[in-house]
């Protein structure tokens, strides 16, 4: 079975697609092309060495070809060098090669000598190639189909034919035969030099290490970039929803027995829905690039943190902050980082232990460094929610960006959750 499967893959129509396919077609033609573009250099080189003189004979004649052909790939080679060729030339095989890795060939043009160089070889191999195929294509084509047409009334074979004769062959096969082994010869060379130049073109039209480098550095910003967005809305937007949610309940519950408090945890409602909004609109002015990028980026500092436990407030929390004076003379950066890892530590708090849990905030400046560290007792376990889990390694990422640390886990009572946070001041990367 095992063999009739490769047959099958190997036989008569797999090689019939390579010779006769879209795919041979398309290489054939970029082929093809390669061999127009060789003929002005040719012509140059043969006017240059006389190789169009008539008095030289036909084997002197046909060398002198040969060595035009030979001084004509140096001069392509130099005109290679052009940055502009290589967004050409890659362009062309991505749409004619069809080699095996498209988008790895570059369509740009190339600004490193690294890159024109391996432009440079392409250029040469494509114009080698393609005035091979030309070549066969214009003079071969032709005569093999005169021989194959030869015994309908077409041209004598002379020697050819009675050298047949001689041997017992009859007169029309030499003709037929000879013809279309031309045509397989031309096609099997077109497929099989169009399949080494798509094998080739991604290494010589491929990005140079230089620009895999770049590359990898271009897509660490946009993937910091996500990350820092994705942060941005994980704790703003997140925290907003999470208060919103316990206040309607809240509200809910209380709003026949206590409408004084369902009407302030409306209002309450409105206000942190409205702050949401804001902070939702500076992360999506990131999103859409809108700052300038020495622009000051928006957001709330640990100025804010006396604001953001009145919010917490609101939903039931109790927190027993202790916050030193001089919050708002920490640089901007750092202070915005900060909040964002107190809101974050508040918001999981109200999350995972409730409102009614207390839960306990020291925000200190020791040692040329900021450190928070937030604590609530450990309660019974509460059913965890579809898609947590990211706000821990938020503020570790926000921590890691800052050349800080954090740790987070049970205390060593057993019986008090700990999430510790310092932070460098001025030690933004």
């Amino acid at each position: 079975m095992n063999t009739g499967a490769g047959t099958e893959r190997w036989g008569p129509r797999r090689a019939a697609s390579a010779l006769f396919g879209r795919r041979a077609r398309l290489r054939w033609v970029y082929l093809v092309l390669g061999g127009a573009l060789l003929m002005p250099y040719w012509m140059l080189s043969t006017v240059a060495i006389g190789a169009l003189n008539p008095d030289h004979g036909p084997v002197v004649q046909l060398l002198l070809y040969f060595a035009a052909l030979g001084t004509s790939l140096p001069m392509a080679a130099v005109t290679a060098l052009v940055p502009t060729v290589r967004g050409l030339e890659g362009a062309a095989a991505r749409a004619l090669c069809a080699p095996s890795r498209p988008e790895e060939i570059a369509t740009g043009p190339g600004r490193s000598w690294a890159a024109r160089r391996q432009t440079a070889a392409w250029y040469v191999l494509h114009l080698l190639f393609g005035g091979v195929v030309s070549g066969m294509t214009l003079a071969g084509t032709p005569f093999a189909v005169m021989l194959v047409i030869s015994p309908l009334g077409g041209p004598s074979l002379g020697d050819l034919v009675r050298f047949w004769q001689d041997r017992g062959f009859p007169s029309w096969l030499p003709g037929p035969v000879t013809g279309l082994a031309l045509m397989l010869l031309i096609l099997s060379t077109s497929a099989g030099l169009g399949a080494l130049l798509a094998r080739w073109a991604p290494v010589l039209l491929g990005p140079t290490p230089e620009e895999r480098v770049a590359a990898a550095e271009r897509r660490a910003t946009v993937l910091a970039q996500r990350n820092r967005l994705a942060r941005e809305l994980h704790d703003s937007v997140g925290h907003a929803l999470s208060a919103v949610g316990i206040q309607a309940s809240a509200a809910a519950r209380v709003l026949r027995t206590d409408p004084d408090f369902a009407a302030e945890a409306l209002q309450a409602i409105g206000e942190t829905a409205r702050a949401a909004v804001a902070e939702l609109d500076a992360v999506l002015g990131l999103l859409r690039e809108e700052d300038r990028a020495d622009a000051e980026p928006a957001g709330p500092t640990l100025a804010g943190l006396d604001d953001l436990l009145r919010q917490l407030a609101r939903t039931g929390l109790k927190v027993d902050a202790g916050l030193p004076p001089g919050l708002e003379r920490l640089p901007g950066a750092l202070s915005r980082e900060a909040y964002r890892i107190v809101q974050e530590g508040l918001t999981n708090v109200l999350r995972h232990a409730g409102p009614t849990a207390p839960a306990g905030l020291r925000v200190a400046l020791s040692a040329g460094r900021l450190e928070i560290e937030l604590t609530n007792p450990l309660g019974p376990a509460r059913p965890s929610r579809p898609g947590g889990g990211r706000g821990l390694r938020g503020i570790g990422e926000r921590a890691a960006v800052l050349n800080g640390g954090c740790e987070a886990g049970p205390a060593e009572d057993g019986t008090t959750w700990r999430l510790a946070v310092w932070l460098p001041v001025g030690g933004t990367r």
